[in-house]
């Protein structure tokens, strides 16, 4: 049997080159699951397990590893095959079928190893989510989008150098000095791309909102979702979603209305001219006792005063602040005091009119 395989042959391949060439290669198939958990595994005795489960970590690191595992062992069985010499083809070294078959496999390998280098950056970011979670960490968890962008830049700029000098053999720092050279185009050609970057670091720096928060610049409003390289995501009231570029956000004034301790109400109550002043002169106190007993407007007195006169109407000014940032319980709590405002004004008998209706001289 030994004998029967020396003497049988494949494409000038024998017989035993070819069965080490299935048999690593099969083996490779094999335990490349156990060697992806145990990688795994290993990877997880170096983190701080309180923020992760080792089954998470297998599950985000085992595709590529098993991948990676794969090329390892299709690189050593390989080994035992040669190229027929009768299909004449140009040694690797030179441009041909081999050539590009190489290049193809040592691309193949870059690709999965950045694929693997990304989950691992998956991972950190997994950690820091869970390690930063709670309302008091909020100023930390607005990192995590910005540091997962951060390394998947200096990630996907590593590769390509790596790509470009294993590969196509390019000289990289070379590459690097020209680049230095025509930085100045480079720079002009990208001042706004720039300017945003920078702006970034100034937000992350300075801290004027953080992620959650309700700002206003100028007649844009929203919740920030996210704080990018280049744009900030805000969430307006009515669910659009507003990318502002990060320059704006530090070039004119911002307002943070999470950071305010009250909301203001300030509107004005338009009555008949046909209203007596002795009703005028009751609801004043009522409405102040309407607002008032709302548990949030109690530390700072409301102003009710009878304003004036208007074209069409008798005008009482209503001002009053209520304890709160979020703009939803604000807008709660005003709707809770205008149905009691109503109520008490239908009650006393006062009629709301538009500044724009004339009155009825019949």
């Amino acid at each position: 049997m030994r004998e029967a395989l020396a003497n049988w042959y494949l494409l000038e391949n024998s017989a035993e080159d070819i069965l080490f060439f299935v048999g690593i290669l099969l083996i490779g198939l094999a335990l490349r699951r156990f060697f992806s958990n145990s990688f795994s595994k290993i990877i997880f005795r170096f983190l701080p397990n309180q923020f992760i489960q080792v089954q998470d970590c297998i599950q985000l690191l085992r595709k590529p590893v098993e991948l990676l595992l794969f090329w390892v062992f299709l690189y050593f069985s390989i080994q035992y095959l040669h190229v027929p010499k009768v299909w004449n083809f140009n040694p690797v070294e030179k441009f041909g079928l081999l050539f590009l078959l190489q290049k193809t496999f040592e691309t193949a390998v870059i690709i999965t190893f950045t694929w693997l280098i990304v989950r691992m950056l998956k991972v950190i970011i997994l950690i820091a989510q869970q390690k930063w979670q709670g309302v008091e960490q909020k100023s930390k968890q607005q990192f995590i989008p910005f540091l997962n962008d951060l390394g998947m830049v200096f990630i996907m700029a590593g590769s390509c150098f790596v790509l470009l000098g294993r590969v196509f053999q390019v000289d990289v720092m070379a590459l690097i000095t020209g680049l230095g050279l025509g930085g100045l185009a480079l720079a002009l050609a990208a001042r706004e791309t720039l300017e945003n970057l920078f702006a970034s670091f100034t937000i992350f720096l300075d801290l004027p909102f953080v992620v959650g928060d309700s700002i206003q610049v100028g007649s844009i409003s929203g919740d920030v979702e996210k704080i990018g390289f280049r744009s900030t995501r805000l969430r307006a009231l009515d669910g659009n979603l507003i990318m502002i570029p990060n320059r704006l956000l530090t070039s004119q004034s911002l307002e943070n209305m999470s950071e305010r301790n009250y909301r203001r109400a300030k509107y004005t109550l338009s009555c008949s001219l046909q209203s007596k002043p002795e009703q005028i002169q009751q609801v004043l106190p009522e409405i102040e006792q309407i607002i008032l007993a709302e548990p949030l407007c109690k530390k700072k007195a409301p102003k009710i005063i009878f304003e004036g006169f208007g074209t069409y109407s008798l005008d009482i000014s209503i001002t009053y602040f209520v304890q709160t940032s979020d703009f939803g319980k604000f807008q709660s709590v005003k709707q809770e005091i205008n149905l009691g405002i109503l109520k008490n004004l239908h009650e006393a008998g006062i009629v709301l009119v538009s500044s724009a209706t004339a009155p009825n001289m019949n």
